[in-house]
């Protein structure tokens, strides 16, 4: 019987969309973000990887813009107005949220190997 309401269970949690997981707070955002480059993939854009300061700006291979921290939401604004996104962090994994939809993916790398 223990075995079959484990089984269960796994099968509820499977079942909620990823969406749905937990997404971080403004301060784990910040403590993990700050000070690290994140590399992956948007849906709209594509590829990206971006070393963000911890003063707030952001740095890619031949552009820079901003970043802050509102209400558990990081903020990207590269001279066109803020678009905020909220994050779910597991590991080095970073998932993008935009409107409860997964927008894109990245990974966590340490400092700033590309020397933006």
């Amino acid at each position: 019987m223990k075995i079959r309401l484990n089984a269960v269970a796994l099968i509820a949690f499977a079942a909620v969309p990823a969406s749905a997981q937990t997404t971080a707070t403004g301060d784990q955002i910040t403590a993990a973000i700050a000070g690290n480059t994140v590399q992956g993939s948007m849906l709209e854009s594509g590829a990206y990887t971006e070393f963000y300061q911890a003063d707030g700006l952001i740095k890619g291979a031949d552009y820079t813009g901003s970043w802050t921290v509102k209400e558990d939401q990081m903020c990207f604004d590269y001279g066109e107005g803020a678009s905020c996104w909220s994050v779910r962090i597991e590991g080095d994994a970073v998932t993008w949220v935009k409107d409860g939809v997964d927008d894109g993916t990245g990974t966590i790398v340490a400092g700033n190997p590309n020397n933006y």
